[in-house]
């Protein structure tokens, strides 16, 4: 299995999408001679669909074709070298994959024909056994909140720490934490902008294009800042480096 869980998609003053995972991304076509993709992009709601496509294709170096397009969105998963997961809203997006009935398809594609799969922002989100620590609004009245699990731990993307002045709401930080004092068997993993997660095969890495850590809340353990998965390792059935 091979995933790239990104947190967003694009730094600030940033012209390229996913520019800043870019080498390891074209690594990874490289050598596994990937010349096509299938985009899935059902999370964007003010943006193009076949421009993102094309964006995509600008930064990659191959083919690739949005979903919607297929008259069988289930056969072109299952004909795909590649998925790539857009960001946008996340609760969109999760609704449409079960709505599509691609959930299945893309577990299977991932883990029996070992498909890359490369999400950002809320196409991280999905990759996660669940959306509930996405910081979207459900924009939809029918809320689905299972996803594809493909990534055993739930990941807030888009991750800030910083103190908002006159902001008088609970902090992230405060959210994350009432998220697993309700969860108390759950972990989450904060990504901040520019940050991702690499799984291949039995292994998981950590890159941040801003030398940035990551956070790891659990209920009743002290939350920390790692710059390398060590701190997975007990979480997650990967070898962490």
């Amino acid at each position: 299995m091979e995933l790239f869980l990104l947190s967003n998609g694009k730094l600030s003053g940033e012209a390229e999408l996913l520019g800043y995972a870019k080498s390891q991304l074209l690594a990874m076509i490289e050598r596994r001679k990937i010349t096509s993709a299938v985009l899935i992009p059902y999370a964007l709601i003010r943006s193009d669909y076949d421009q993102r496509a094309q964006d995509l294709a600008q930064t990659l170096g191959i083919k690739v074709t949005s979903i919607h397009h297929a008259e069988s969105p289930a056969e072109a998963i299952a004909q795909a070298e590649c998925i790539l997961i857009s960001g946008g809203n996340t609760w969109m997006l999760n609704q449409m994959l079960h709505e599509k009935g691609l959930i299945v398809p893309i577990q299977r594609a991932v883990r029996e024909r070992q498909v890359p799969y490369i999400g950002w922002s809320a196409g991280c989100n999905v990759a996660t056994p669940s959306i509930r620590t996405t910081n979207d609004m459900p924009v939809r009245n029918s809320v689905v909140l299972p996803a594809l699990g493909l990534f055993p731990l739930q990941i807030n993307p888009h991750y800030i720490d910083a103190h908002i002045s006159g902001h008088m709401g609970e902090t992230r930080d405060e959210r994350l934490a009432e998220f697993c004092a309700v969860n108390p068997s759950e972990s989450v993993v904060a990504l901040r902008e520019g940050s991702l997660l690499h799984v291949s095969g039995n292994e998981l890495h950590y890159f941040s294009a801003k030398q940035q850590g990551f956070k790891v809340f659990r209920h009743g353990v002290e939350t920390q800042e790692y710059h390398d998965t060590l701190a997975l390792r007990p979480l997650v059935p990967f070898t962490c480096h």
